[in-house]
Order: structure tokens, then C-alpha cells, then sequence
């Protein structure tokens, strides 16, 4: 073959693999020659919009730094964010609306265990990844699914079970009571608390439930109180932690603790007007930042984040950084021929990951789809989260 022909059939071989490369591009939903698509369905506006707005906030600016810096293999990031409101209805239509109508590549720090729970079957039926949720519940990871990637830390379950043997053994607690949210994510926290003390041979003294939205919790408080409980477990998040906390001192109920799941572990918690929540112990995973003491890296990161939505970051924020993080480094990993199954063997690559916030390692695997099962139990001191105790999943 003469040289000017082995050239032009060199020529055509390229020719073909870029139009092919091109053509498998536009196949993977979600991505095309300039872009990749991600979702988010979260709570901007009901009970947890604390953590949606943090969170939404921190992946965008996460996002548009890497844009910034030109991109993963040429393509730029886009985030769709839809407001559910903390409400299962309109997160089943914010769900379908990224899975059909905006045909996103994966989603990333979508809020809330009844939410995910509901719009998880349509979403990894179209093979969809659901990234790092906000929140804790086992049903993020279990059964086992290669697209679902759980949360930074130990579930709801673990972590609560973790805390109660720790107050009774550490605190002397021997009249456990539980208080929780009517909702998947309550029911799982009470799950646990009743798990772990049967561990123990204990018996849970009392319980009592509540709707997401209730504001009152006089009731609650009198049933618990007349029980003569000295713990309460609680499934609770934020409006729901503070009132009925400040209720039991209004009371004068001093002689009870108060240990709250992660999904209290918001410094609105903390900073309660009139130190409402002083002393109450909430369940962390990791480390809460406060600009006047952080390390550099993280001041500038605060800094960025304030100068840019006229705020304070909340936990959320660190979380959906962190996920959005995590999420970069297996876009990058993946190459640019994406699919989703490249993006998850790159997924499951990470090894020894560290956060800028000092929070734990973060591997993952295989098999392993949470990448740290850290706890540790912190209390409100003078309007911050103390540490009061170390890693203590047991």
C-alpha cells in the first residue's frame, strides 16, 4: 500500500472513531460534546430548607469553580435545582421532571428520606446515579444498588444506637424515652433507639410521635415527663428539636437529657434565640466549622461562601461541598468518553479521600457505598456544637 493511500485510510479510521465517539456521547443521557447535567431536588422553602439552601449553595459554588478552571475533559457543569419543600408529592414531580424532561446525568445531595425514598425506584430505573443524599438512612445504600451512593457518615440507625449506649454507659442513663418524626426517617431513628437497648436489656420506657410540621409539643413534653424519663432519643431536625427542647425547660424539666440524630446537627440548633437548646446533645459526623477558629483553607472557603449568598454556611453547605467534591474527582476519573459505568468504577476508586473541614476519611469500594462510618455525640455549649466524645461507633 502506497504511503498517500495508507494516509487517507488513517485518515478515515479517525474520521470514523470521532464521529463514533461523538455519537456515543449524545447517547448517555445527560451529556453531551459540551456538558453534563446533574439534578437536585432538595427543600428550599419548608422545614429543612436550612439544609437545601446551605447545601444547593455550596455545590453551585463547587461547581462553578471547577467551570471556572475550564471544566471536566473539556465539558462544563450544569445544575438543575428543584424545590420539594420537604414534601413527598412534590418531590415525586420534581424527580420526574429531571428524569424526563431535563434528562440529567446524575443527581447529587437531593434532600430528605422520604423524598428519596419515593423518587429513588423511578430514578435508578433510568439508570440515574443518586449521589451523596442529605440524609442518613440506611435506604440510601441498602439493598445495595451500584448507583446509590449514601451519605459522609454513619446512618441514622448506627449512629443513634452508637449514641444511646454511650449516654447510658458514659451518663448513667436508665430510663430511655424516644421522640420522633412520623416519617421514614423518624421511624428508623426510633428503630434504633428500641434495637439498641433490647442490645442492652433495657426496656424504652415511653414514646411519643409528631408531624414534620407540628409546632406545639406540649403533649409530647407531659407525656415523656410523666413517664420520668431521663433520656430522650429523638428523630428530630431543626424546628422540631428546638421547640420542644425549649419546651422542657420552660416546664422546668431539668433533669433529663436530650440526644438528637444527626439531622439536628445544624448550628440554627445551637443558636436558638435565648440559648433555648443549651445542653442538649445532638449525634455529628462530622466537624462543624466556625470561622473564628478554622484552619485557613476553610476560612477562605467561608469567606468565599458568604461573599457570595450574604450568609453564614450552614452544615448543609459542608456536606453538599463535600458530595459535589467527591463527585468531580469521578467525573474526572471517569475520562472523557462518560458513561455511567465508567463514572461509577471511578466512584469506587477513591481511597483515603480527605475534606478541607478535618472531616473523616472517605473510601469507598465495590461494595462499599458509605464512605466513613464516623459518629461522635456533640452538645450545644454557649451557642456551638462541643465535641463531647470521640468516634464512638460501636
Amino acid at each position: 500500500m502506497h504511503r498517500r493511500e495508507f494516509a487517507g485510510l488513517l485518515a478515515g479510521i479517525l474520521a470514523v472513531a470521532a464521529l463514533t465517539s461523538a455519537a456515543s456521547a449524545q447517547t448517555v443521557q445527560g451529556v453531551t460534546k459540551d456538558e453534563i447535567l446533574i439534578g437536585m431536588h432538595t427543600d428550599l422553602s419548608g422545614v429543612a430548607a436550612s439544609y437545601g439552601v446551605s447545601s444547593s449553595n455550596a455545590i453551585r459554588m463547587r461547581i462553578e469553580e471547577v467551570n471556572q478552571a475550564g471544566g471536566i475533559h473539556g465539558r462544563k457543569l450544569r445544575l438543575i435545582v428543584e424545590d420539594a419543600g420537604y414534601q413527598v408529592p412534590r418531590a415525586v414531580q420534581a424527580g420526574n421532571k429531571l428524569i424526563k424532561r431535563d434528562r440529567v446525568f446524575l443527581m447529587v445531595g437531593n434532600l430528605g428520606t422520604p423524598m428519596n425514598n419515593a423518587v429513588l425506584g423511578e430514578q435508578i430505573a433510568a439508570n440515574i446515579p443518586n449521589m451523596f443524599p442529605i440524609t442518613a438512612a440506611k435506604q440510601m445504600t441498602e439493598p445495595f444498588h451500584q448507583l446509590k451512593f449514601g451519605g459522609l457518615g454513619a446512618s441514622y440507625y448506627d449512629h443513634i444506637r452508637s449514641g444511646v449506649k454511650w449516654m447510658v454507659e458514659q451518663k448513667g442513663k436508665k430510663r430511655v424515652c424516644a421522640m420522633y418524626q412520623d416519617t421514614d426517617f423518624g421511624k428508623e431513628v426510633f428503630q434504633g433507639i428500641q434495637d439498641q437497648l433490647k442490645a442492652m436489656n433495657m426496656t424504652l420506657v415511653e414514646s411519643v410521635g409528631h408531624k414534620p410540621t407540628d409546632q406545639d409539643f406540649t403533649a409530647q413534653i407531659t407525656r415523656l415527663r410523666a413517664a420520668n424519663c431521663d433520656l430522650i432519643g429523638a428523630g428530630v431536625i431543626i424546628r422540631d428539636a428546638i421547640i420542644p427542647y425549649a419546651t422542657m425547660r420552660k416546664m422546668g424539666w431539668t433533669n433529663v437529657d436530650f440526644l438528637a440524630s444527626v439531622a439536628a446537627f445544624d448550628q440554627i440548633v445551637a443558636s436558638a434565640q435565648g440559648n433555648a437548646t443549651e445542653g442538649m446533645y445532638v449525634m455529628g459526623l462530622t466537624e462543624m466549622p466556625y470561622r473564628d477558629t478554622a484552619r485557613p483553607e476553610v476560612a477562605a472557603w467561608w469567606d468565599k461562601y458568604r461573599q457570595k449568598y450574604n450568609q453564614d454556611p450552614a452544615i448543609g453547605a459542608v456536606y453538599g461541598y463535600i458530595g459535589m467534591d467527591l463527585v468531580v474527582i469521578g467525573l474526572d476519573r471517569a475520562g472523557r468518553d462518560l458513561t455511567v459505568d465508567k463514572f461509577i468504577k471511578a466512584m469506587e476508586s477513591i481511597d483515603g479521600y480527605r475534606d478541607i473541614f478535618g472531616g473523616p476519611v472517605q473510601s469507598f469500594g465495590p461494595r462499599k457505598r458509605i464512605g466513613s462510618d464516623a459518629a461522635f455525640v456533640a452538645q450545644v455549649r454557649g451557642g456551638r456544637f462541643v465535641r463531647a466524645s470521640e468516634n464512638i461507633i460501636y
